[in-house]
């Protein structure tokens, strides 16, 4: 159950799948080949979850800050980012990333290069702290971690979410990075990375939406134990109503078409002509069918 011991037998499989990739000819079984690379991902995976929560019980209160986490997309944090991360530190370090100007390849693969190095480093001083104090951290075994999270916000922060690479896939061996000549490439897609503005447009639809919620308490739409025991149906009433509220109610707010649809948030904006139909028909309405159409957008109908 402790975590440094979950650490060595996690450490223990990526060693021994790069150790059967290193082995394997891929020509002669690329279906193989493709298994292990697959293997080598979920292991390493594993093993930087494993980290995470030894970091968080370690140094809970020296980690860097990552708010700059909020510009990325959520489908890539959900998505294990630092496995992404890695992955393009070894990339970069073997040259085969495309999206890289050789002035900015420059600048970050010394980064690469540390964040490699302080990785194997937390990697040995872990295993050797597992077979003797499995149970304690002791101050080298914190200055390491407090090193590797630096290092590894720094990368984070400076490449961002976009990967992209050519070539050969490469494989975090044992003793740090390498290349596997097999692969013929592997191609990551670029996302876009929220602006300030967007960020700020987003925080006000989070505002509309919770003020949405509190009119529709006041006006008996929902209840309280609705939200208490989050009821499914929540999550189609909200938005329909946020809707209403944010062409009707608070028509200054993120769904105002007084802007244009560049000026709007990417929630709504693909759907600016329709919003203004939508807001052209509510204006007909009396408050007594306004009433009607929101009970009926309460329903599951």
């Amino acid at each position: 159950s402790r975590l440094l011991s979950q650490f060595f037998f996690a450490d223990e499989r990526v060693t021994r799948v790069v150790a059967e990739i290193n082995g394997l000819d891929a020509e002669l079984d690329p279906q193989q080949y493709l298994v292990l690379l697959n293997q080598l991902h979920l292991s390493q995976a594993h093993l930087l979850a494993v980290l995470e929560r030894i970091m968080e019980e370690c140094i809970p209160t020296q980690r860097h800050s990552r708010d700059y986490l909020v510009k990325f997309p959520e489908e890539l944090l959900v998505d294990n980012l630092g496995n992404h991360m890695l992955f393009a530190a070894e990339c970069l370090l073997a040259g085969t990333f495309l999206e890289v100007e050789e002035a900015d390849g420059a600048q970050l693969r010394p980064q690469a290069r540390n964040l490699l190095c302080s990785l194997e480093l937390v990697r040995t001083v872990l295993r050797e702290q597992s077979l003797s104090q499995p149970g304690s951290y002791p101050e080298p075994v914190r200055a390491v971690l407090i090193q590797f999270d630096r290092l590894f916000a720094e990368f984070e922060l400076r490449w961002g979410p976009g990967l992209g690479c050519r070539g050969e896939v490469c494989c975090a061996r044992a003793g740090g990075a390498s290349q596997s000549p097999h692969v013929s490439s592997y191609v990551s897609s670029l996302v876009a990375v929220k602006s300030p503005e967007e960020i700020y447009r987003q925080q006000e639809i989070i505002v509309l939406f919770c003020e949405t919620v509190e009119r529709a308490l006041r006006l008996g739409y929902l209840t309280q134990e609705m939200i208490d025991g989050y009821e499914p149906l929540l999550m189609f009433t909200i938005p329909r109503l946020a809707i209403i509220s944010g062409l009707l109610i608070y028509p200054e707010g993120p769904l105002s078409l007084e802007r244009s649809p560049e000026q709007m948030s990417q929630v709504f904006s693909p759907f600016y002509n329709l919003l203004k139909k939508i807001r052209d028909l509510l204006r007909v309405l009396s408050a007594e069918e306004l009433c009607l159409l929101e009970r009926s957008l309460c329903t599951a109908e």
